[in-house]
């Protein structure tokens, strides 16, 4: 069976494994239920302890394994994670899902990794994303469209208003890693928002589905940089925004998000028509620097004061830290730094973003939430000290997090299991920008 693992990632780049440790002990959970998937009962037992082996006899996990599968079926994959460290104990619970639905299990391991014990844990009703009430349907249409990539076919979605004609178009980036067309991350949608918020407004979009998600493989192994993770596809895109009849390709805009703004002003370099750049919740920042402070933040909340969580912690400190260093010819490009290759760590390092938009003659909208703990507001005030002056409008939005909804507190990536959408008046502000008269 092929291992499906979605772990809702805590960081800014989602393809980043960082807490080796803890995926380690999902990864052997998996194997666990593999193995009793496969009915090899015997072959299971030696995922415990040695002292627990005369109370839990193949036998004995035969017989629950029926039991679980009766009323759930065949095991299929992990779709979720939290952990908890106490000394030299681990406990994680994982979202087990089984082909009649899912499950949650918690498994605690020793010092050695071994199973001391698993238990099926209460489900609990989990609530589900809800479209956003500003975005009216009866004043849009949405059509799946297909960005033609090199040898690559990614889905997307175009959303035009129903009433006028010569729309303004906003081409959506994504942020780090994997991601579907939404910018799906836990319980929330920004860019499915955005685009329904902005069209109810009389603003044409496209969204596409990241060539990581649906083409990982295509990376395995390889030295690649930001061109092939972002550049080549967002050309595409903005290439099929000027075969569209409806749009006024005078007023074509970029939205990048996270990763995505980081790469907007080089990408609006290389094409000056583009009528403006929406920079959001981007880091002005080296990505090394940003993660390092992730790092840190992560480290200080999770209240886990264990000698594995410090050395977890201290090694991502380390190699983020590398990565951000790293110079031309010192590694093999393939050679991986945090999940990247040297050849990646080399192009984003090289990116000074800010540099690069203070030379732009495009618009730009810099936008900012308070409480964004991926990217913090030293980051937006870097920008709004830089580009001061330009034809630059800055919005800060102080109870806003990296996915623009309304959060009480900064929080961690936990606050994204809890549904939410982008805020009504930050769509209102980017509508309003878009389509001021002055432009």
């Amino acid at each position: 069976m092929k291992k499906a693992l979605s772990v809702l990632s805590i960081l800014l780049c989602s393809s980043f494994a960082f807490a080796q440790g803890f995926f380690t002990y999902i990864d052997q959970s998996t194997r666990f239920f593999e193995t009793l998937n496969k009915n090899n009962f015997k072959e299971a037992q030696q995922f415990f302890d040695s002292g627990l082996h005369e109370k839990i006899k193949p036998e004995s996990l035969e017989v629950m394994w029926k039991q679980i599968t009766a009323s759930l079926g065949n095991f299929e994959s992990i779709n979720g994670a939290q952990n908890k460290s106490q000394d030299s104990i681990q406990s994680v619970i994982l979202d087990c899902k089984f082909k009649y639905g899912s499950q949650p299990f918690q498994f605690v391991y020793n010092k050695d990794a071994k199973l001391i014990g698993f238990f099926i844990v209460p489900a609990k009703q989990i609530a589900q994303y809800k479209p956003a009430t500003y975005a009216d349907t009866s004043a849009y249409k949405e059509s799946f469209i297909t960005i033609k990539s090199g040898d690559f076919d990614l889905p997307g979605m175009l959303t035009l208003p129903k009433k006028g004609e010569n729309f303004p178009l906003v081409i959506f980036v994504h942020g780090s890693g994997p991601s579907d067309m939404d910018e799906t991350v836990g319980q929330h949608k920004p860019f499915k928002d955005l685009a329904e918020g902005l069209a109810t407004q009389g603003i044409a979009s496209i969204r596409y589905v990241k060539r990581t998600m649906l083409y990982g493989q295509s990376f395995m192994n390889k030295s690649y940089t930001l061109k092939e993770e972002v550049e080549d596809d967002l050309q595409k895109a903005l290439e099929y925004a000027h075969s569209i009849p409806e749009i006024d390709k005078s007023k074509i805009y970029i939205f990048g998000h996270s990763l995505g703004g980081m790469v907007a002003p080089r990408f609006a370099s290389k094409n000056p028509d583009l009528k403006g750049i929406v920079i959001a919740a981007a880091p002005a920042r080296t990505f090394g620097e940003v993660l390092v402070e992730q790092y840190q933040y992560l480290q200080k909340t999770s209240q886990d004061t264990s000698a594995q969580t410090k050395k977890i912690f201290a090694d991502a400190i380390q190699e983020a830290k590398k990565g951000a260093a790293i110079k031309p010819n010192a590694l093999p490009k393939d050679t991986l730094i945090i999940g990247l290759p040297v050849s990646y760590w080399l192009d984003i390092n090289s990116l000074n973003q800010v540099a690069t938009a203070k030379k732009l003659k495009n618009r730009i909208l810099v936008i900012q939430g308070g409480n964004d703990y991926q990217v913090s507001t030293a980051d937006y005030n870097l920008w709004k000290s830089a580009l001061k002056g330009k034809n630059v409008t800055f919005k800060l939005y102080p109870m806003l997090n990296h996915l623009f909804s309304f959060v009480s507190e900064k929080g961690t990536s936990l606050q994204y299991q809890e549904p939410g959408n982008v805020e009504a008046v930050l769509v209102t502000d980017i509508a309003s920008w878009i389509l001021e008269e002055k432009q």
